[in-house]
Parts: structure tokens; sequence; C-alpha cells
């Protein structure tokens, strides 16, 4: 079995080795002004908006079944996922993992680091587009749980055994930002009641290489912080599902694994006024005056 985060000399071994297939999930722009060797760029990883309606889902499944296919993907290669630094593409690579756990294919990984530590390696880098052979990619329903629906998350609002774990930055969790799109891209600024919050950058630290994941040790700490400790069933959200699945790959790491992303997110949430919301700032309660 894969580990989750490779390291850049990791990577190079497991190409050398043949049987992996890795995607680069940054813009058209950067990946044609560099890649890793024999890299495919599939930049829709990161800018598609899902809905968690069952023909939102469908449209989900279809479409990235067909284009991880497109990649070479038959099952039998590990696919590893790169952005250019864990913290400058708002978790774009972990989204790719996301998905690809999410559609049950069974090897998959991360580049850590991204291409910022695969260069601070001295390791080759390529201008050359390949043309890889498209292949049926393998479905697997057992993992769709994964994703957590609308109707999942209104069901954890009044479950006390399910946290809400907020992950976006902290303008959007402050109610000033609805969305790195801009402050006003949704219709309503705020939070999912009850929701806890963790800033997704807290999971990482500086590294010479730039951003990478925190220890298994560190990452439990600051999940303790807001009473998330493994055993724990959590519903992550942000946006869209990418800084979300950063931290999902963060729980992981931290032995915390009952654990799904809200996909539609934010995005899909503060489009529906009959659902509810927490506006305000988060602290303004605990500052009123006892009665």
């Amino acid at each position: 079995m894969t580990k989750t985060l490779v390291s850049p000399k990791d990577l190079e071994a497991m190409m050398a080795a043949g049987d992996v297939v890795v995607i680069d999930t940054r813009s058209p722009e950067a990946y044609g002004a560099g890649h890793t060797p024999g890299a495919v760029n599939l930049h829709d990883i990161f800018t598609y908006l899902a809905t968690s309606t069952p023909d939102g889902m469908k449209e989900l499944t279809d479409k990235f079944a067909a284009e991880f296919g497109g990649t070479g993907l038959s099952g039998k290669e590990t696919a590893v996922l790169c952005e250019q630094s864990m913290a400058t593409g708002f978790g774009q690579s972990c989204r790719g993992y996301f998905l690809l756990k999410y559609l049950g294919y069974p090897n998959a990984a991360i580049l850590h680091g991204g291409v910022s530590a695969w260069e601070a390696e001295g390791l080759p880098m390529s201008t050359e587009t390949p043309t890889p052979t498209p292949a049926t990619f393998p479905i697997d329903p057992a993992s769709a749980s994964l994703i957590a629906d609308m109707a999942d998350v209104k069901a954890a609002l009044d479950d006390p055994a399910v946290t809400l774990l907020d992950v976006r930055d902290v303008d959007e969790w402050i109610g000033e930002s609805s969305s790195p799109y801009g402050k006003d891209f949704c219709p309503r600024k705020g939070r999912l009641p009850g929701a806890v919050w963790i800033e997704w950058y807290r999971v990482m630290k500086p590294s010479p290489a730039g951003q990478v994941f925190k220890t298994p040790d560190e990452l439990k700490a600051e999940f303790a912080t807001v009473g998330i400790t493994p055993g724990d069933k959590v519903i992550v959200y942000c946006f869209k599902g990418a800084r979300a699945s950063n931290t999902f790959v963060a729980l992981a790491e931290a032995g915390i694994t009952d654990v799904s992303i809200y996909f539609g997110s934010w995005n899909e949430w503060s489009r529906d006024p009959a659902l509810p919301i927490e506006e305000g700032l988060p602290f303004e309660k605990a500052l009123e005056p006892a009665e």
C-alpha cells in the first residue's frame, strides 16, 4: 500500500520503477513553464464546483472517472498528485487525492511539498507535454460515503456525536467574506451552526522547501484544541472541498479516520436561504454581558 505523502526522492524512485502517473493540478500556464518529467496536467481537479444532489454527485463521478482515465489510470498504476507547494494551491493536490479515494482508486499519493520541494532537491524539470494512453478508470462505489451530502450535514447539526469542522480562511470564518473568489461571491456569509474552526494553514509548518504537513503528534495536538481526537466522527467543509481535502489528509495522518467531506461546502450551503447559518462574529455571544 502506497503511503499518502511521498517525498521527492520517493517519487523519483517510483518513476524509475514505472507504473506511476504523476498528475500536476496547477494551472496550464504554471505546468507549461515546467513540471516533473512525464507529469500530466489536470487543473479541473481544482476548479470544478460540485453540488451534493444525486445528479451533482453523478456528474462529479462521471466527469472525474473520465478525466482520470484520460491520464492513463487503470487501477494498476499509482497516482501521485502535486501542486506548487502545500499552501499555495488551496489544497488542490489533496483535492485530487481525495477524489481518487472517493472513486475507490486503490493506489494514490501526494507529492509532499509539491513541485517546490521537487525543485529544492535539484531534481529535473521538463516542459514536454506527454500524451498518455487513455484507460478505463475503475470505479468502486464502496468509498462513496467519503463525501457527505446536504442531508448528512443537516442531520449533523443536531447530532452531538458528529463534529462539523470549518477549515476556511479567517475572513470567511468571521463572516467578513463569503469565499476566496470574492467577498460577495456567495449570497450569504457566516458558518454552519455549531461548527468548530481550525484554519487549514494550521496543519502545516515551514520547511526549507516550503510548507509541509506537521508530524502526526503535532497534528493530534492541533485537532485536540477543538476537541477532535482519534475515534471521533468528523465532517469537514470549506468553500468547495479543496482546503477541506488538505485537512482530510492531516486528520488521517493524526489517526482520525472517521472523516467525510461536505464537498458542496459553503458554495452550496450558502445559496439555499432555507438552510440555517450562524452570522456575525463567532465570539460575539461570549462577549455579551450577563443579564
